[in-house]
């Protein structure tokens, strides 16, 4: 099941520009291994929603995560032209 927020997140970058951390509703988080990555250059975002800004990329990171023991799947966003971090979804 998936369940979707837009929750702001504060991620970590390695050396590669991959996120090897993020923070999320203050419960760290360390990622295991990224399963996919994309990036959007359309502005179909902003075509769905009028308020949000037209322009930029927007990278994707599907990453495999855990704050503790249980390990999850996430979805990270970051709005390079905002330099902003989302969390998009959660799977369980």
């Amino acid at each position: 099941m998936t369940r979707v927020f837009g929750d702001p997140v504060d991620v970590l970058l390695g050396g590669d520009g991959r996120p090897v951390r993020f923070v999320w509703r203050g419960r760290r988080h360390t990622v295991r291994r990224v399963l996919e990555h994309w990036v959007t250059t359309r502005d179909w975002w902003h075509e769905q929603d009028p308020a949000v800004e037209a322009g930029g990329e927007r990278e994707f990171w599907r990453v495999e995560a855990t704050p503790d023991r249980e390990i999850g799947v996430y979805e990270l966003r970051h709005d390079t032209a905002a330099g902003t971090w989302r969390l998009s979804r959660v799977w369980d």
